[in-house]
């Protein structure tokens, strides 16, 4: 194939790849030093067409540091019809982080799990991935950087850090390859570039690139692997009675020294640099709404954002279904409130079948690899379901039905809820069963009572930041 060619039709599978919208492709370029990758991506992003093309080569920033490390890639996870382009990428970060010894090789094997797992949830999301690894040899590779030293126009990319690259040769080709064999999968090849001159390897990834726009996807593997054991204290909504009502008086006080803790573990929080989120799960006109601003009177509004989950708006619909709430996760120090959550995959688009079996199935663990990311990172996570009886929900909408300024709290999708409470009421004890882990555990809170309901909102949170408070010191 000509040059010539090779670009037209790479343009032209790239526009069709836009014009249908059905996946997005993921180039990523990584390996040894010195193998022009810098500049095969600027000519190749040339040959593209760049409105549908976006190019990465991230270095730390203290927006990154301050999330989850994973956050960085989620939200740079491109939509349906457009190509992203990942120079080392999360690779890059791996591979140099062992090699300067900054990750141990028990976290260095923990990030290649956290590798296949998130390639995995992309590749059964419509992601396509293409992964090169640049080769050279050692002589070659200080031949070449001797050669950019002494030329001026070229003596910038020859640096302290391609000549640090150098002295790890042997390091990178040794992890590269462990890297490599431990994250080949399927949906996630990897092919190995020999360092050629820039157009031979502008040729040769273009090539790869073709290839890739032009055959259909490998399906990822979907082992859902063992399901955790119930622990202890699991919820279940068949356990327990709904205490007595709470008289106007009583709740009033407790509520206000509930606020004031709240408030005073808050600014603590923010102090220390811990992120919160906490996620609101329950029944229909349980309370979700009212429970959420009883907890915001208490912060600083500029610490806190609420976040309402409803159906994916056009822009999350081009996207992997986790990329939605991977980028809403708070810097440190701050809080997120999620009004439905995550979990909506495993409880409404289950029930309603608007999410395939294998999707929903699929979710739980996808659902366990992000809470534990967010953990991981030192943040706090609370969760927390709202439960009425059926007879108290259907007196709550009637009464929505009957006050002119409730009305728009009820909905037809309210009512056919409803009428699957039996299939809700399954899944949401399947769901606790299997979510309910370490750091992550559900907090059962009985609304048929609106006041106690509150206050025990209150509490669960207030004990889970106090506890966390403790731990840190």
């Amino acid at each position: 194939m000509q040059k010539e060619t090779l670009r037209y039709r790479l343009l032209e599978a790239q526009l069709d790849l836009a014009r249908r919208q059905e996946r997005a492709v993921i180039l990523l370029l990584t390996g040894h030093a010195a193998t022009h990758k810098g500049a095969v991506v600027n000519r190749l992003n040339h040959w593209l067409e760049n409105r549908h093309t976006e190019v990465h080569a991230l270095g730390p920033s203290s927006e990154e540091q301050s999330r989850p490390y994973w956050w960085r890639y989620w939200r740079r996870v491109p939509e349906c019809g457009r190509v992203g382009i990942f120079i080392h990428g999360w690779y890059g970060d791996a591979l140099f982080a062992r090699a300067e010894r900054r990750l141990s090789p028990g976290a260095f094997q923990d990030r290649l799990a956290e590798i296949r797992a998130f390639e995995a949830a992309l590749a059964a999301e419509g992601v396509v991935l293409l992964k090169l690894w640049s080769d050279i040899g050692r002589r070659e590779q200080r031949r070449h950087l001797v050669e950019l030293q002494q030329d001026p126009a070229t003596a910038w990319q020859a640096g302290v850090s391609e000549w640090q690259r150098h002295g790890q040769h042997a390091a990178i080709e040794a992890l590269g390859r462990r890297l490599r064999d431990d994250t080949e999968a399927p949906h996630a090849p990897w092919q190995r570039l020999p360092f050629r001159e820039p157009g031979e390897q502008l040729f040769r990834v273009g090539r790869a690139l073709l290839n890739t726009l032009e055959s259909p996807p490998a399906p990822p593997e979907t082992a859902l692997g063992d399901l955790p054991e119930e622990a202890a204290g699991v919820p279940s909504l068949g356990r327990g009675e709904a205490p007595a009502p709470l008289n106007k008086t009583g709740y009033r006080e407790r509520l206000a020294r509930a606020q004031a803790r709240l408030a005073l573990n808050a600014r603590e929080l923010a102090r220390r640099r811990i992120p919160v989120v906490i996620a609101f799960e329950g029944h229909d006109a349980a309370g979700k709404g009212g429970s959420i601003h009883r907890v915001t009177a208490a912060l600083d509004a500029r610490q806190y954002r609420v976040h309402r989950i409803a159906a994916p708006s056009d822009e999350e619909r081009l996207r992997p279904w986790a990329w939605r709430f991977w980028r809403r996760l708070p810097a440190d120090g701050r809080i997120a409130l999620f009004d439905r959550s995550w979990y909506g995959r495993v409880l409404v688009e289950r029930v309603e079948g608007l999410a395939r079996e294998a999707q929903w199935q699929r979710a739980f663990g996808e659902i366990t690899q992000f809470e534990q990311q967010l953990l991981a990172h030192g943040g706090v996570l609370i969760k927390l379901f709202l439960a009425i009886d059926k007879d108290e929900q259907l007196r709550r909408f009637e009464a929505r039905a009957a006050t002119p300024h409730k009305r728009h709290k009820l909905t037809d999708e309210d009512w056919r809820n409803r009428e699957r409470w039996d299939d809700y009421r399954g899944a949401i004890d399947e769901m606790f069963a299997r979510t309910h882990l370490p750091g992550a555990e559900w907090t059962l809170v009985a609304c048929d009572d609106k006041r106690r309901a509150r206050l025990a909102v209150l509490e669960a949170v207030n004990e889970r930041l106090e506890a966390r408070l403790s731990s840190a010191g």
